[in-house]
């Protein structure tokens, strides 16, 4: 490495790197009761946090309870490092002191972790700016094409094994499902999906797809399989092109689907139809308006086009620890931020759909199935990885059930097709989920 790149390397650690206070030795020790000034310190960060029924155990074992109301969650401290970690950002300190088992929980994770997002977003209307500033998250990494290759590298090149304990067995989809009826089990609703997915795409038997970001190729098979459609799926993970492909020879798909390792910017060609299913998120709020072009030209002039990404309801930035340990360079648009991909190339949009509970019952299913196998994921990697992971599908379950999060499926079309479908009956005219999967 030449001096330039690890100058280089060394901002971008810079950047990224929390700000932590330096502590004398003595702050640090385990073996000591807390000081006034950190009982203060407890106290202040609840008042912060809107005072959610939560209390603190130190770790000389000494309870902190907040307010009048009864605590329904403690948060257990293993050293006073932590509390001043926690104090200087919690966006970032919490994830990463529970990842290290510095902070443990006693009560449900995904309940405190929604009633915390409950409590903050009612109090932080009232922060002031300077705590703003201090318990901000940082701007996602950049998504250039080298960028998001690495990006990508990160998160889903983790091992196909690592994921087939917990996604479902039907068709591998690490995306919201569609739980039609909620009684619906993971695989059925993940077929469900599908099929709702291509019934909003309207797709006939010789249609050309492409798709971009295709996951482990469970949308492309099933628009084969079920729709005769041809399919050019686009993908940067090579895990998940070593399973796409083997599946597509498996089921004899491999003459209709063309798995291609290449960045969804070369597309090349004119579709009858566009779909992306959960990789706007990792797209970059900077590229959109490229997006937007690339989806103008990559669509027939009778072309629909689907998005399927996970949102909000304004404009605000990744959960830093999310960013940082879990999702680099990832960004959910806001509502209007996703029509702007709309505006620029002149699209109609035709349907908008927010299936925001239907991703906390999805993520429900994976940390049930996650659960049952985290004796498996630490042998694969550690019990850090295993608490990290667990923490990031709590989390998500809350962001999705307190409102954080939204999912939002967009379809639309060139401003001047007029041949459309008048309503919308022929999505419902009978059920999406299989009886069985």
């Amino acid at each position: 490495m030449d001096q330039s790149t690890a100058q280089k390397s060394t901002q971008a650690e810079r950047e990224h790197k929390p700000h932590v206070l330096t502590l004398p030795l003595e702050q640090t020790r385990t073996d000591r009761n807390p000081h006034s000034y950190e009982r203060w310190l407890v106290a202040k960060l609840m008042r912060m946090a809107g005072s959610p029924p939560v209390r603190f155990r130190l770790w000389n074992g000494e309870l902190i309870d907040i307010g009048d109301q009864e605590a329904r969650f403690t948060i257990h401290l293993s050293d006073p490092k932590a509390l001043y970690s926690l104090v200087t950002n919690p966006n970032l300190a919490f994830g990463d002191l529970y990842s290290a088992g510095r902070l443990e929980v006693e009560g449900d994770l995904p309940d405190l972790m929604e009633t915390l997002y409950r409590a903050v977003h009612a109090a932080r209307q009232k922060w002031p700016k300077w705590l703003e500033a201090l318990w901000r998250n940082h701007n996602p990494r950049p998504t250039g094409i080298a960028e998001a290759k690495e990006n990508i590298h990160h998160h889903y090149d983790l091992g196909n094994e690592f994921y087939q304990l917990w996604l479902d067995h039907a068709a591998m989809q690490y995306t919201c499902a569609y739980y039609e009826r909620p009684e619906l089990t993971l695989e059925q609703a993940q077929l469900a999906k599908l099929e709702h997915v291509c019934r909003k795409l309207r797709l006939r038997p010789g249609m050309t797809v492409v798709e971009a970001g295709c996951g482990w190729g469970g949308l492309a098979r099933y628009m084969a399989r079920h729709y005769g459609v041809r399919v050019d799926a686009y993908n940067i993970s090579k895990e998940q092109l070593t399973y796409a492909r083997e599946q597509a020879r498996k089921e004899n798909l491999d003459q209709l689907v063309n798995f291609i390792e290449d960045d969804y910017r070369n597309i090349n060609g004119q579709y009858d139809a566009f779909v992306s299913i959960g990789m706007l998120e990792h797209v970059g709020k900077e590229n959109y308006l490229a997006l937007s072009e690339l989806i103008k030209r990559s669509l027939k002039p009778d072309g629909i086009a689907l998005l399927h990404s996970i949102g909000r309801n304004r404009p605000m930035l990744m959960n830093a620890w999310i960013e940082k340990r879990i999702f680099p360079g990832a960004y959910p648009p806001s509502i209007g931020e996703f029509m702007e991909i709309c505006e620029h190339g002149d699209f109609s949009v035709l349907d908008v759909e927010n299936l925001r509970l239907h991703y906390a019952q999805t993520l429900t299913h994976w940390m049930e199935r996650f659960s049952s196998n985290e004796e498996e994921v630490s042998t694969m990697y550690d019990e850090h990885f295993t608490r990290a992971w667990r923490m990031y599908l709590a989390g998500s379950i809350a962001a999705f059930r307190a409102g954080s999060l939204q999912l939002f499926q967009v379809v639309f079309t060139h401003g001047d097709n007029n041949r459309l479908p008048q309503n919308r009956q022929d999505l419902y005219a009978f059920p999406a989920a299989p009886e069985e999967a």
